[in-house]
């Protein structure tokens, strides 16, 4: 069951980075929870463990690294498509 709750949280920050942003993550429903995933533990590598946790990640640092790789990935896919 943690499992289940893990893709969840991790699909929940990953769609408010986006909203945050207002950029839409490539790959839909599996892009927000790998950007969730990825965004934790990048934050959580850069900004410790700090704030509310829910189902191993901790809200406030998933949330600014989901926001930096939405960011990095959104500046990447937009100088593809203008290379094209």
């Amino acid at each position: 069951m943690s499992f289940i709750w893990f893709l969840i949280i991790g699909g929940l920050i990953g769609w408010l980075a986006g909203i945050i942003l207002g950029k839409d993550i490539p790959g839909g429903i599996i892009g927000n929870i790998i950007a969730g995933i990825i965004g934790a533990w990048i934050g959580g590598t850069l900004l410790g463990s700090w704030g509310p946790q829910i189902s191993d990640f901790y809200v406030f640092p998933a949330l600014i690294g989901a926001i930096l790789l939405v960011f990095i990935v959104s500046l990447i896919m937009k100088s593809l498509r203008q290379a094209a």
